[in-house]
């Protein structure tokens, strides 16, 4: 009888000290939440910086910008000047680049090999799809992953440089957001050859080594589960390999990705909700995809159940799909309700727009 008791009080101490430790994940991560929703810089912004500009005028603009909420910059080139300026104004300055698509003079006259490959043959080093920078590497070439890397690495040993942010870190778009459609003249209801990448030798070995199988004796190989897995693990090996680089240098890695966990991996194989960042910034272009603004608060949703905590989430924001200054601010509403720690904005940064920021303050 004492045994019994003995199992039974053993099994209530157990179920107690699981219960206490669930109580304290919870709080832990209530206090993250409400830390974050404390944060008064709530805001990024996207931008190329101008040349021949003076200090004065840049130091007035991001003192504004500081004021307004915004935390901090991604600077589409390097620019040591405006990038210590807006450190010296209380602003993060990271490094915005381009990753997989890449059409700089070295590569196309050193390594056209490098370059992605359609179902259709066709590589985008010769007949690049929809427009003429659209020149795609192959992520399974380890040649391509270890340029990469250098070219990230030499950026994250600058001084002045906080962090990296990656963009055009996918596959080339299988399938355009809707609204797009129109610009090119195609209507893209299933993935069609010329834009399904990458069908390369290197790629079609190393899945015949992975999963026994030939790609090219596969009837439909858009449809194959196992073939999409493969291109998704790619592009994930990449952020893997860049995301240490950044680990090593103490430095922050974040990503610009499209809008969903769901619409990255159907329209691009990017799997973004699986990738160690420091935080990731969905492009919810609702205007692209021919959707309200309500619609930001479904997809930052989406994304914050997708990630489950492991890091935070900021919406990003295409500033001329707003008709005012009052839908933006609703955009914006509806992402913080959503889970979004903030939000990132692209397109001109007025001084309406910095009006609307400092009312979320």
């Amino acid at each position: 009888m004492k045994k019994v008791h003995y199992k039974l009080y053993t099994c209530l101490l157990l179920m107690a000290c699981f219960l206490s430790a669930c109580d304290t994940a919870n709080q832990v991560k209530e206090k993250k939440q409400a830390d974050n929703a404390a944060e008064t810089h709530k805001f990024w912004v996207w931008l190329h910086p101008k040349q021949g500009e003076s200090d004065e005028e840049i130091t007035e603009r991001y003192k504004k910008y500081h004021e307004a909420g915004i935390k901090g910059i991604f600077f589409e080139s390097d620019n040591e000047q405006h990038y210590r300026i807006a450190k010296s104004q209380g602003l993060e300055a990271h490094r915005w680049m381009w990753i997989m698509n890449r059409g700089e003079e070295f590569v196309r006259e050193n390594h056209p090999e490098w370059y992605a490959v359609n179902r259709k043959g066709e590589s985008c080093f010769d007949k690049p799809p929809y427009v003429g920078y659209y020149r795609w590497l192959c992520p399974s070439r380890p040649e391509v992953v270890e340029y990469l890397k250098a070219d990230v690495e030499k950026t994250l040993q600058k001084d002045y440089v906080d962090g990296i942010h990656l963009d055009y870190i996918r596959f080339c778009d299988v399938i355009l957001p809707v609204n797009l459609w129109q610009n090119y003249g195609i209507v893209q209801t299933e993935e069609l050859p010329e834009y399904d990448y990458c069908y390369c030798d290197i790629c079609k070995t190393k899945f015949k080594e992975k999963y026994a199988q030939d790609i090219d004796s596969i009837e439909y190989p858009q449809e194959s589960l196992s073939w999409k897995r493969f291109r998704y693990d790619a592009v994930n090996n990449v952020v893997n390999q860049l995301s240490q680089a950044a680990q090593n240098h103490h430095k922050a890695i974040t990503a610009a990705v499209f809008p969903t966990p769901d619409v990255a991996k159907r329209i691009v194989r990017q799997d973004w909700s699986n990738w160690p960042l420091t935080a990731v910034y969905p492009m919810i272009y609702h205007g692209f995809y021919k959707e309200k603004t309500p619609w930001i608060g479904t997809a930052v949703a989406e994304g914050v159940r997708g990630l489950d905590g492991r890091f935070p989430l900021y919406a990003g924001l295409f500033l001329p799909d707003f008709k005012d200054m009052n839908d933006l601010k609703d955009g914006i509403g509806y992402a913080l309700e959503n889970g979004a720690v903030g939000v990132s904005l692209f397109g001109g940064i007025s001084d309406e727009v910095l009006e609307v920021l400092k009312q979320f303050n």
